[in-house]
């Protein structure tokens, strides 16, 4: 819960430079409890043992084998319990930013084939896919729903070349030698497709950062295992580079997370599921944040925060204490209401600090986190409903006496602040070109779900046989892009200051019905000499584009503070494309520039738009979350697009009339050969855009 377009963008930010001061006193959260995580093992980006299996057989999404079992788990734990919109922000021109970031290098990262045929095709189709990005020592990894390759600062994989063993139907495929999460991790592969379609445990959400201090990658992923179709536990799994040569060996740490967030409202109850992890460091810490959702499908119990010792990590320790802090405890201080309402912190995003002398050292070390409060997990947590999505606060957290982490008790502190801002609202879903018509010969997946005259291979007629053995209803139509539901997005602390944006809904004219998606953004000054959080809201605004839309934000801020917002642009008249803006402390963020290397080749034509594969509604995911990531004066960013086109004629290939599938049965990949590099897979379309910018 993603693409592009050519072309410099109309005038776009908002000019909102107030400054407001902390609307509620701070207070301490608390302290948490330690436990010790040993060591389980290590890993490396290197594909794992695993039959080639059949791709005209077995199961095509994960969640096709989720709901064997209701009393346990019935597939369907949500992820976002706000349903709504908000009215939209009206925005204003801004001063333009002071840097015109410099595009130096830009290159396709991983996309949904590399994604579907890695580890011999017993991979699942996947949407979104979630980045993680990771750039140090010369090197960038980058991670997604549920492959990773490494990169040189050229573009080209410095992996193992996996081609010729990687057989998929009988041919060696191309997957620009990307290793799948299930292999790197040390699992069995997603499914076996070979085997009677045996699932494996599966990973998601990943999320990557390189620390200069300890010259070391770190990457967190949430694993969940199946028995049966029965959830039955899920980890934070933390894989850290044994060097500072991501290509070499991980130690992997697996930290147990289906009770954190248990309380004593039998409603929302755990086991819960610990979702959303995204990760940040100070000079002493490394830490990981995850939304806890009971896996009933009611309701939300917290956002969780999880504070290691930076050190021990690097080190490859045999065992490393892990805090949890609980912020459902903290509940009357984001409020200042009883505690009895229990209204939680929700996705509290900790800060990543660029290079080696950005860190917060006061009050014994500090890292600082941002979270929002317009959705219904900060408001109803326990209903999951009620709130009007909108919001004109954001919520500042400290955790302080974070050099404690490397003693052997440590003993860090939680607290937080909520700061006044413009008022944001969840925005409107993101229209892409043809939204609400039907699919044409461009957007093959959609066209076939309707299709009932193309001629098959077989002699049958209707393409949707290829997908379904029950007749679909044939009203299909272009989907509109998931926009996010407000959580805060990429955190950072740098130049003294906590940098976070989200998405939230702007207008430009008093009709709520021409609301499109946009950014809000803001730059905190924080203080912690008292040994609790206070702060002051240096500068926010909210950018849109008239007629356009702006979502999944990401912030990279170098040292000096000059930064870059990488998001996606999609609107009417342009594909999803990848787009960035320079922000800074003086001027704020500026106006939205498309990436010429990112511009938007096609609609997304993914599964998860379409009612016949997911349900009705359909919910078109995208994002979920790009990623910024600074090293030294340079800024990568990594972002969701469409990068290729594919007609409905080259989707269908040998599986139209005059086929002959034992040659290639591969269905929709457009690919010139068998097991050759493909733009696309039958079901989905999307790409991720890596790009280095200096500002």
């Amino acid at each position: 819960m993603k693409p592009r377009f050519i072309a410099y963008l109309a005038a776009l930010t908002l000019l909102v430079s107030l400054i407001a001061m902390s609307a509620a006193s701070p207070a301490i959260a608390g302290s948490g409890t330690t436990r010790q995580i040993p060591l389980a093992g290590t890993g490396s980006p290197i594909t794992g043992a695993s039959a080639s299996g059949d791709q005209n057989t077995g199961l095509e999404f994960p969640d096709q084998e989720e709901e064997a079992s209701p009393e346990a788990f019935d597939g369907t734990i949500d992820r976002s319990l706000s349903k709504g919109t908000g009215s939209g922000i009206v925005t204003a021109t801004a001063k333009k930013a002071k840097s015109d970031p410099q595009v130096n290098q830009s290159f396709e990262g991983l996309n949904l084939f590399q994604q579907r045929y890695a580890r011999n095709g017993n991979q699942f189709t996947v949407e979104p896919p979630d980045q993680g990005l990771c750039v140090g020592n010369g090197y960038v990894v980058e991670a997604v729903n549920d492959v990773m390759n490494v990169f040189s600062f050229s573009g080209a994989s410095v992996l193992p070349n996996n081609t010729s063993t990687n057989i998929v139907s009988g041919f060696p495929t191309d997957v620009n030698h990307a290793v799948d999460l299930n292999s790197f991790y040390g699992y069995a592969p997603a499914i076996d497709r070979a085997h009677g379609n045996v699932r494996g445990p599966a990973v998601t959400d990943p999320s990557c950062y390189y620390d200069a201090q300890t010259q070391r990658f770190y990457m967190v992923v949430l694993t969940y295992y199946l028995v049966g179709g029965d959830l039955v536990d899920n980890t934070l799994d933390i894989a850290v580079s044994a060097t500072s040569n991501p290509t070499g060996t991980w130690n992997i740490y697996r930290v147990h997370v289906t009770d954190d967030g248990t309380h004593t409202i039998a409603r929302n109850a755990c086991p819960c599921l610990g979702d959303y992890p995204h990760i940040g460091a100070d000079a002493n810490g490394f830490y990981v944040t995850t939304n806890s959702y009971p896996w009933n499908g009611t309701g939300f119990n917290g956002a969780q925060i999880y504070a290691f010792s930076k050190r021990q990590l690097a080190s490859g320790a045999a065992t490393v204490k892990v805090t949890h802090i609980d912020t459902f405890a903290s509940v009357n201080v984001m409020t200042g209401e009883t505690p009895s309402l229990k209204q939680p912190g929700f996705t509290v995003w900790p800060a990543q600090s660029p290079g080696i002398s950005s860190y917060e050292l006061g009050a014994g070390g500090t890292e600082y986190f941002l979270s929002s409060n317009a959705a219904d997990e900060a408001t109803h947590p326990v209903s999951g409903t009620g709130g009007d999505y909108t919001s004109s606060q954001i919520v500042l957290w400290a955790l302080t006496n974070t050099s404690s982490l490397d003693s052997t008790t440590p003993s860090v502190n939680l607290s937080n602040t909520v700061l006044a801002v413009g008022r944001y609202a969840i925005p409107p879903k993101a229209d892409q070109p043809g939204s609400g018509t039907l699919p044409d010969a461009n957007t093959p997946s959609g066209h076939c779900v309707n299709d009932t005259t193309t001629l098959l291979f077989n002699g049958q007629r209707g393409c949707w046989r290829l997908f379904f053995v029950a007749e679909p209803a044939h009203d299909e139509v272009i989907s509109k892009l998931d926009s996010n539901d407000t959580r805060m997005q990429q955190v950072m602390y740098a130049n003294g200051k906590v940098w976070g944006a989200l998405d939230t809904a702007v207008s430009f004219d008093t009709n709520t019905a021409h609301n499109k998606a946009g950014v809000a953004w803001y730059i905190v000054k924080p203080d912690v000499s008292t040994g609790s959080v206070t702060g002051a809201v240096a500068l926010t605004g909210t950018n849109g584009v008239p007629g356009k839309n702006l979502i999944y934000p990401a912030i990279g801020v170098t040292p000096s503070g000059r930064g870059v917002v990488a998001m996606t642009l999609v609107s009417a008249t342009d594909f999803p494309s990848g787009a960035y803006a320079a922000i800074d402390a003086q001027a704020g963020m500026g106006e939205a520039k498309v990436l010429v290397a990112a511009t938007g080749a096609a609609t997304d034509d993914g599964f998860t738009s379409y009612k016949s594969f997911v349900g009705n509604p359909p919910r078109t995911r995208w994002g979920d979350y790009g990623a910024a990531a600074v090293d030294g004066n340079a800024i990568w960013i990594a972002s969701e697009y469409i990068a290729h086109a594919c007609n409905y004629t080259m989707w269908g290939g040998q599986f139209f009339a005059g086929g002959d599938t034992a040659t290639d049965n591969k269905l929709g990949t457009c690919a010139p050969s068998p097991g050759a590099a493909g733009p696309r897979v039958a079901q989905g379309n999307w790409s991720t855009r890596i790009s280095k910018l200096t500002p």
